[in-house]
């Protein structure tokens, strides 16, 4: 790896993963192989009780970039994926969750879209265009869904019409300050990292995704769902005290396209 770092860095928060990371670590190695620049893999294990951190590491020969970076003890998604970040060494940082619900391959549309509409952030969705779900949730998982998503839109003022999909990508060094002050460790944090966005003016692009739900999926409807609502109104609720000091510069809006 050249001492300027990768240009691309991709981060898989796992949690006892040793079953589907196998599968998963496979895919992103053939993808790596199309890639016109170098990447890194950064596989953070949020304190599996399993051989999450094993099986990924047995992967260096396929992948010589890959990390294994712990967490010691359980802290959510929402930290694994700023402890990623913060390790992470690429110009454009992307993380996905480790079953690939949205395919690896989707990648480069972000990246894409990044380069193109000289963005900061561009998001994966599954609700742009629902023609590419390929496995659906039930109609009630569906539906609380939308629900979570128009109570976003109503408390943070966010344009975007899915915040949830675990697909998004970055400019590492234009974004960092919104990993730095993003306090949600647990599933609601994908509303508060795009909330400080377009607090420090980052330009921000929705962009349709394929997507097939997981069965294996490890977020509870009760309790993680609960949780994920009162994080939207603890989001506000920082905004408010201030909580989230502007920092360096950016684009003066972010929307969705």
């Amino acid at each position: 790896m050249s001492s300027a770092g990768p240009a691309l860095s991709i981060i898989v928060p796992a949690y006892n993963e040793e079953l589907r990371l196998p599968a998963t670590l496979e895919r992103i190695a053939t993808y790596l192989k199309t890639c016109p620049g170098e990447a890194e893999v950064v596989v953070v294990d949020d304190g599996s009780k399993d051989r999450t951190a094993a099986v990924a590491g047995s992967f260096r020969d396929k992948i010589p970039s890959l990390r294994v970076v712990p967490n010691g003890v359980n802290r959510g998604k929402g930290y694994s994926v700023r402890h990623g970040v913060q390790e992470a060494r690429g110009e454009i940082v992307l993380f996905t969750d480790a079953d690939l619900s949205a395919p690896i391959e989707e990648a480069d549309k972000l990246i894409d879209a990044l380069k193109a509409k000289n963005c900061d952030v561009a998001i994966g969705s599954r609700a742009v265009d629902r023609s590419l779900i390929t496995v659906h949730e039930s109609p009630f998982r569906e539906f609380a869904g939308i629900i979570f998503n128009r109570i976003v839109r109503l408390i943070l003022w966010l344009p975007f019409v899915d915040t949830q999909c675990g697909f998004k990508a970055f400019r590492r060094e234009r974004c960092k300050i919104i990993f730095e002050q993003q306090t949600i460790e647990r599933f609601g944090f994908d509303p508060e990292l795009l909330y400080l966005a377009r607090h420090h003016g980052l330009r921000a692009v929705e962009i349709p995704v394929r997507w097939g739900h997981s069965p294996a999926t490890k977020i509870s409807m009760l309790r993680d769902s609960l949780q994920m609502f009162l994080d939207v109104f603890k989001i506000r609720w920082n905004s408010l005290l201030g909580r989230y000091p502007r920092g360096r510069g950016g684009q003066q809006s972010a929307g969705a396209s």
